[in-house]
């Protein structure tokens, strides 16, 4: 099946931002671990040195180390470990590789929501190779973050599935959207990205808070400012209880680690 006209444009630019993104960060392959917390983390850790096991996972989940609890990220410095050893350069390409993925990904949801296809991907370069990103990347210690915003991607693809499939609903049906929760397998779908998010690292306590921004635009679920002290606002923000639940947990556990 050939791909549209549209449709190999975005591809295409999927391919500039991984190519665009592996080729300014490759460099890091030579890097070494650093002293600072890349110790912590995996150099001088008995629990990660061991590789993945399951006695390893049970100590990610049950245990607070370095002033965190982001089991998924001690788990992928296991996996590391287990594959390559102690080697840095696979875990530097492997955080390279995570933000291209990100960057392909918010290219997408922008492109989802917007339907602006060179915006989207401005937006995304800029994301992609902006100099505040070298740490995020270039760090091993930092696998926290590009895991999470992975994960924190997937849910937000999720949420926009979930939206536009009520909104398909409604028009197929010609009747407004209904008054209560609509859930959906995307909407769970994506409770479970955020979960894995936040077990990655507790940066997106704040996602639920964009969920409304975006509902009010590019989504449109909120069809004009003055409705944000109304009744239109409250049902879209029960609607995502489980997500300020999830926020209000990660913090806590955050504050005891």
């Amino acid at each position: 099946m050939e791909l549209s006209g549209s449709k190999r444009t975005r591809a295409l630019i999927c391919l500039i931002l991984a190519l665009g993104t592996l080729g300014l960060y490759w460099q890091v392959h030579g890097f070494a671990f650093l002293n600072f917390d890349d110790p912590d983390y995996v150099t001088e850790n008995p629990v990660v040195k061991q590789g993945l096991s399951f006695s390893g996972i049970l100590w990610a989940f049950t245990h607070f180390f370095a002033s965190n609890w982001h089991p998924l990220t001690w788990i992928s410095h296991m996996l590391d470990v287990q594959i390559f050893g102690l080697n840095p350069a696979a875990p530097h390409v492997i955080n390279v590789f995570l933000h291209a993925a990100n960057a392909i990904l918010l290219f997408l949801l922008l492109y989802r929501m917007t339907n602006a296809q060179w915006r989207s991907a401005i937006v995304a370069g800029l994301f992609a190779w902006h100099p505040l990103h070298v740490e995020s990347v270039a760090w091993i210690s930092e696998r926290k973050d590009v895991l999470s915003t992975l994960f924190g991607l997937l849910s937000l693809h999720g949420y926009t599935s979930h939206v536009l499939r009520i909104l398909r609903e409604r028009l197929a049906s010609g009747l407004p959207e209904p008054k209560g929760i609509k859930f959906t397998r995307e909407y769970f779908l994506a409770l479970i990205f955020f979960a894995l998010s936040l077990m990655a690292k507790p940066m997106l306590v704040t996602l639920p808070l964009l969920m409304l921004l975006l509902d009010y635009w590019p989504l449109s679920r909120i069809a004009m400012v003055r409705t944000f002290i109304g009744p239109r606002f409250i049902k879209l923000a029960r609607e995502k209880w489980p997500w300020f639940a999830l926020a209000a947990l990660s913090s806590v556990v955050t504050f005891f680690a």
